[in-house]
């Protein structure tokens, strides 16, 4: 598996509330590892939960939870920067109406 934070191929094969990457300490059980993780969608999720995880980064109680096939295939995500651009661009939206 690939560490969704840092991109290093990890050898984990099931990821528990509790799991890090050994290497950054990154929690693997959370929105930003989920194949759920959807930027901009309702609660950033393309599931239909009914609360708000405001830390996306942090491990969470999440019954949704999936790891993304990307990352627990080896491929890792995109290191475009993709997921700081999105952040930034509904935060940009959030200071205009919100």
């Amino acid at each position: 598996m690939v560490c969704w934070k840092c991109r290093k191929e990890i050898d984990i094969t099931e990821i528990h509330r509790s799991s890090e990457c050994p290497l950054c300490k990154a929690d693997l059980h959370c929105c930003k590892a989920c194949r759920f993780y959807s930027p901009g969608s309702h609660y950033d999720c393309k599931e239909t939960v009914d609360d708000n995880i405001t830390d996306k980064e942090k491990s969470n109680f999440c019954d949704y939870f999936s790891a993304k096939k990307d990352f627990a295939a080896g491929t890792g995500g995109s290191s475009d920067g993709m997921d700081d651009k999105a952040k930034a661009a509904k935060d940009a939206f959030n200071a205009l109406f919100g």
